[in-house]
């Protein structure tokens, strides 16, 4: 029997409710990665940071104790996600501009942004798709800004291998040919770094770990 695969702006509008409850239940180290994410961005000081995927906006409910004057770009294709991020913080509206499109095809312009990240949402992804992204992110950042990725990471170049050939093998026997489709992709730490120097970045730090989930810290200088 095949496996189907969801659409994946379909897939996460309809679980949307159950959502940040599954994450912090079922992902490991999810009570740290949030908090420990926050504490990459400079605190107490006006910046403008972009979230990619932000969801219902698990990183944001952190970095903004840590960073009231925060000025937040999210970018998100579900719609029900991001109604759930706006009521969170409505008290905020001032200070949130919320995008509903795909990252791969928003402007993000140029030198617009102190920090940039994404949280558990690049790992669905193909290295020359992540390789395009992380060009336009580079030149979204001003001159000595930092992206911060936290994501679900392979633990090695077997495992990576293995589930980007049953996504592939899988599309083939539904017959899908583009789109975005909910499938984990995860690359291996070594492969990030690699993708994230070929786009621009100077340096690319791991600074965290919990269970599959790493912290990268990519600087533009």
């Amino acid at each position: 029997m095949v496996k189907m695969l969801e659409e994946m702006r379909s897939f996460f509008n309809k679980r949307v409710d159950g959502y940040e409850q599954h994450m912090m239940d079922f992902v490991d180290g999810a009570g740290n990665y949030y908090i420990e994410t926050a504490k990459l961005v400079p605190q107490n000081q006006p910046i403008k940071l972009l979230d990619l995927g932000c969801g219902t906006g698990l990183e944001l409910d952190e970095i903004f104790k840590i960073n009231p004057k925060v000025e937040v770009t999210g970018i998100d294709f579900s719609k029900d996600m991001l109604e759930k991020l706006k009521e969170k913080h409505k008290d905020r509206i001032n200070q949130i501009r919320l995008i509903e499109d795909s990252y791969f095809n928003y402007d993000m312009g140029e030198e617009s942004f102190d920090v940039a990240l994404s949280v558990q949402t690049l790992h669905h992804f193909t290295h020359e798709e992540k390789l395009q992204l992380y060009k336009k992110l580079f030149k979204s950042l001003k001159y000595g800004g930092i992206y911060i990725e936290t994501d679900y990471m392979a633990p090695n170049q077997e495992y990576e291998d293995f589930n980007f050939n049953e996504n592939k093998r899988i599309r083939k026997e539904l017959g899908i040919t583009e789109g975005f489709y909910h499938y984990d992709t995860p690359c291996t730490v070594e492969n990030q770094e690699k993708i994230l120097y070929e786009a621009g970045f100077k340096s690319v730090e791991k600074v965290n770990q919990f269970g599959n989930t790493v912290i990268l810290l990519s600087k533009k200088f």
